[in-house]
């Protein structure tokens, strides 16, 4: 694809606004749910806020998977990282999100074996440098991060390790989408579809949007241009009411998605119930290891059990923000108690959290106030 000069940016752009005013009704509000986390902060960096007629409404929703990881969970991981004969291999992003009683930092600080990775196939090098310790790995992640930790517990099998396990927490979007329209509490006119999540899965697992709920949705790239370019797709649906999934990412995102990608997900995982923050138990939202696996399934093969019940951060709203229901500014705890430097809730400690987005980029030239 020819890459753009910036006048010819300048000149999509403006065209595209141009036909979003146009589509748009005057005094009608529209809000747009974007599920994914790098688009939350693409449109704050790109000030497409702004940019867009006053009725549109742009929302943030579950899409950044260390934020809808649940309590229970981050407490699960700090009990393993306990343990003495135990090394936690976590994505960084992890290491401050907040657990009942404490985060994995915390833990690291006191002595727990804590080794951010990279990528998943570090665990390998981890089992061979330290055969004596049980290696666990936090395996979080939305449909892309599976693909990879899928091929890692394969190799993993392949070459014989027995000790490297998997506390999974796998979320899957589709079922999401569902549950939020399932509970009508928040109203959504239309969601931007992600671009990673959607280049595994494809456009066909959306078809119920359409189809079942009427709700026009499109799959975008993620810069300003095509978040703009989704954004008027799902305007001209509304328009014309031919109400489809739409893809402008189409450089990318095929209709049928990876098929390798997704028969490797289907050979090494079984689709379960799962939670998510502040939501709740989602039906068919989740992923766990099959019998054939279960040998490196961190629950199954080294259980444990939680001596306190998992709770919330007190007074924290992530998990309505996560569901699009208020905007981050309006979470009391907001730049006061929970900021960038000592988070409270996991919406403000990844990058792709809405909480961190608009902490970082929503925050006003006074200095003072954050705009909506």
């Amino acid at each position: 694809m020819k890459k753009l000069t910036l006048q010819e940016k300048q000149n999509t752009a403006d065209a595209l606004l141009k036909r979003i005013n146009a589509l748009h009704e005057p005094g009608e509000t529209v809000r747009l749910m974007e599920v994914c986390g790098t688009h939350t902060v693409s449109i704050f960096r790109e000030g497409l806020r702004q940019l867009l007629p006053s009725g549109i409404e742009l929302v943030s929703g579950p899409g950044c998977p260390v934020c809808v990881t649940d309590q229970t969970y981050m407490d699960k991981a700090l009990a393993y990282a306990e343990r003495e004969d135990t090394i936690i291999a976590t994505f960084g992003d992890m290491l401050k999100v907040p657990g009942s009683y404490s985060s994995l930092s915390e833990a690291q600080a006191k002595g727990a074996h804590i080794h951010v990775i990279y990528t998943p196939l570090e665990v390998i090098e981890l089992s061979k440098k330290y055969p004596e310790k049980k290696i666990v790995f936090l395996a979080i992640g939305f449909e892309t991060t599976i693909a990879v930790i899928c091929a890692t517990v394969k190799a993993v099998h392949e070459a014989g390790l027995k000790n490297i396990f998997f506390l999974v927490s796998h979320k899957l979007v589709p079922p999401a989408l569902r549950a939020l329209l399932d509970r009508q509490e928040g109203h959504i006119d239309g969601f931007i579809l992600p671009g990673h999540v959607s280049v595994i899965i494809g456009e066909e697992p959306y078809g119920f949007l359409p189809e079942e709920y009427g709700v026009p949705s499109c799959i975008a790239g993620f810069d300003g241009l095509e978040i703009l370019s989704a954004i008027a797709n799902i305007l001209e649906q509304r328009k014309t009411g031919n109400i489809v999934v739409g893809n402008t990412y189409h450089s990318v995102v095929m209709q049928k998605g990876n098929p390798v990608a997704q028969a490797m997900m289907k050979e090494v995982y079984d689709i379960c119930d799962d939670a998510w923050r502040g939501i709740g138990i989602i039906p068919n939202s989740g992923l766990a290891l099959k019998d054939e696996y279960a040998a490196y399934d961190a629950e199954r093969a080294l259980p444990i059990e939680l001596e306190k019940p998992s709770l919330d951060p007190k007074g924290c709203q992530c998990g309505r923000v996560l569901q699009g229901l208020i905007k981050p500014s309006e979470c009391p705890l907001f730049g006061k108690s929970c900021t960038a430097d000592h988070p409270v809730g996991a919406c403000m400690v990844s990058v792709e959290g809405s909480c961190a987005a608009w902490y970082k980029y929503g925050y006003s030239s006074g200095g003072s106030t954050w705009e909506d």
